[in-house]
């Protein structure tokens, strides 16, 4: 006969801290429950890295930080990510984590699009500061955006070519520059009848 089974403890948010601070590797905490995090490909690598380059460039001087996948973003009690980018341009001074960000990154790859487009993109858009969340795709040059506009929001789709707008401080990047020296096609495979531009759907 097995074990029986055993309900899951749920941690608050002072005790991932407390796990997390000891652990040899990076978890996510969500509804409690600690997942450890996957590695990321050279090209997701090169995609946080020419971002945070860029944005930290543009934030030198203007009272704002930016923060490249180590810094954790705590949603509420039971639940904090890594975003691969983040920007802060208030005063947010916890030492392990912030709650306040105005810009939010996510580089997505084929284990993390799903978790990036539905429950992150649900829980950044409830956070009060937060101006814009960007997912950056690793295998295509594509940029979305969702934009706050007061109570709406705007969706933005760059494809194969154009700017990305982002906030604090503000700036605007080509995705030349947001894949600069990385190997990245116009579109994915599946998609050869996308025509490079922009599109935009308010929300």
């Amino acid at each position: 006969m097995g074990e029986a089974a055993k309900v899951l403890a749920r941690l608050t948010f002072e005790e991932y801290l407390a796990l997390e601070e000891k652990a040899p590797h990076k978890h996510e905490l969500v509804d409690g429950v600690m997942y450890a995090m996957a590695g990321a490909s050279d090209r997701h690598n090169g995609v946080v890295m020419n971002l945070a380059a860029r944005l930290w460039q543009a934030a030198r001087g203007k009272g704002c930080r930016v923060y490249a996948s180590a810094m954790k973003l705590k949603i509420n009690d039971g639940r904090s990510y890594y975003p691969d980018v983040m920007v802060v341009c208030t005063d947010d001074p916890h030492p392990y984590y912030k709650e306040s960000p105005c810009l939010i990154v996510e580089v997505l790859s084929e284990t993390t699009e799903a978790v990036d487009r539905r429950e992150k993109l649900e829980h950044y858009r409830r956070i009060p500061s937060v101006q814009a969340y960007l997912l950056v795709d690793s295998r295509a040059r594509r940029v979305e955006g969702y934009y706050r506009q007061g109570e709406q929001w705007l969706y933005t789709d760059a494809l194969g070519m154009g700017e990305v707008s982002v906030p604090g401080p503000p700036l605007r990047l080509s995705l030349d520059e947001i894949y600069e020296g990385l190997d990245v096609p116009d579109r994915l495979p599946e998609d050869p009848d996308a025509e490079p531009g922009q599109t935009h759907v308010r929300l």
